[in-house]
């Protein structure tokens, strides 16, 4: 197996070489829609025909659930970053305080499903990958037993693609085909 440090946006790879591809982070840091698209243009060129290609993304919300249970949101100057993230995903950490992450990008879960469409993918499902579970620590102990375990995951998998809850996931995956 090999690793090599490259750019989402140009992969030195051959055409429909590869079963599968992952773009796990690359979204995160392109702020620009069209350099997005062109990303998940790039691995939808590197699978094969039927290939799945999984993007992740990070929620529009995941600032204002993370600065809430954080306690970064009561900061004024973590509320103007968190009010422009709502506004239009640009997250701008202009202040680079290493507590409250780096300039990103950050979806709406409709929107993740459009840029992969527009890359040429079929859309297959968009999951939040935490969904709620992430912003309750008190799950953390019941995580730990078999039975907590298995309840806490049964009450993932019942939300995880509902759409009218898929930004409260601070984390999204998009699962498409070429």
């Amino acid at each position: 197996m090999t690793a090599s440090l490259g750019d989402a946006r140009v992969l030195p790879v051959p055409d429909a070489g590869f079963d599968a591809a992952l773009l796990l982070g690359p979204l995160y840091h392109l702020t620009t829609r069209e350099d997005r698209v062109i990303a998940l243009s790039e691995a939808a060129r590197a699978v094969r025909p039927g290939g799945l290609v999984f993007a992740a993304a990070i929620s529009r919300f995941a600032s204002l659930f993370d600065g809430l249970s954080g306690g970064a949101f009561f900061d004024p100057d973590f509320r103007r970053i968190v009010a422009a993230d709502l506004v239009d995903g640009q997250h701008r950490n202009e202040a680079e305080n290493p507590r409250w992450f780096t300039t990103a990008y950050f979806h709406q879960p409709e929107e993740l499903r459009g840029e992969c469409a527009d890359a040429g993918l079929e859309v297959l499902e968009v999951v939040g990958v935490e969904g709620i579970a992430c912003w309750l620590p008190q799950l953390a102990d019941r995580w730990e037993t078999p039975d907590g375990r298995a309840a806490i995951l049964d009450a993932v998998r019942a939300v995880e693609s509902e759409p009218s809850v898929l930004g409260a996931s601070a984390h999204l995956i998009a699962v498409a085909r070429r």
